[in-house]
């Protein structure tokens, strides 16, 4: 970390601790403390960071990250510990909306062993059946059917 990230990533914090109403210019003010108090961290991890000393630990980071309203992958990048491509969101991990998991994609996400996997594909469809009511729908009925076997 250079002393040019870390003195952005200080100002940055700083802006977002006076947005929230932390009183961290006054030496009287108790702002630097109260975070600390409140996050459940050392005094110290505070002002260090403010005077730009030394940039917070992982668990500082998780434990400020909500009291400042933001992620903590916010806080990760923005102090230059990862890039946006080293810790993507969720969301640019799912597929396609219009893709559709079989019954083989969920038994994978679940762990089961491919010998096992016409055993697991057969007892969820059981769980699938119509509850009766249903029964006059033949194509339904009859996807199910293949499906099972």
């Amino acid at each position: 970390m250079t002393s040019q990230g870390l003195d952005e990533f200080a100002g940055w914090v700083e802006g977002l601790m006076r947005a929230r109403g932390y009183d961290i210019d006054s030496p009287r003010g108790g702002g630097k403390s109260r975070i600390a108090d409140e996050a459940g961290v050392h005094r110290a991890a505070v002002t260090r960071l403010l005077q730009r000393q030394s940039m917070p630990d992982l668990e500082t980071m998780r434990r400020i990250a909500p009291l400042l309203g933001v992620s903590v992958r916010d806080m990760l990048i923005r102090s230059g510990r990862v890039t946006p491509e080293e810790l993507p969101l969720a969301a640019d991990l799912l597929p396609p909306n219009d893709w559709q998991p079989t019954m083989e994609d969920f038994a994978r996400w679940l762990g089961v062993p491919d010998e096992r996997l016409g055993v697991f594909v057969k007892v969820v469809n059981q769980f699938l059946e119509p509850d009766g009511e249903d029964l006059d729908d033949s194509a339904g009925v009859e996807a199910r059917r293949t499906a099972r076997d």
